[in-house]
């Protein structure tokens, strides 16, 4: 005798769909085995099998060593120079799109 199934239905942006379905694929893991997964460690943990902490603010430069502040600096001008840059407006919306 085949077990029983329920449904799951929910509301997520399209993109997120897309993003994720994507890496399930390229992982051979279709989505409803990983639904599945997910809620099984739910019921194996007692809870959200995740930590759900607060995103840190981006660090300020107060925050940062002179060691770690030249580093970042440093990571995007070698960036530039690769041409790896993205105009201003799009890099604001992107740090935006992450808050």
């Amino acid at each position: 005798m085949s077990a029983k199934t329920a449904n799951v239905t929910a509301r997520i942006q399209p993109e997120i769909k897309e993003q994720a379905e994507a890496i399930l694929s390229q992982l051979g893991i279709p989505v409803s085995v990983f639904i599945d997964m997910a809620y099984r460690q739910v019921i194996l943990r007692d809870g959200i099998p995740f930590s759900l902490d607060l995103a840190t603010r981006l660090p300020t430069r107060d925050a940062l060593s002179r060691d770690e502040f030249d580093a970042m600096m440093q990571t995007g001008l070698d960036q530039a120079k690769r041409g790896e840059s993205s105009p201003l407006n799009e890099a604001f919306a992107r740090l935006r799109a992450e808050i």
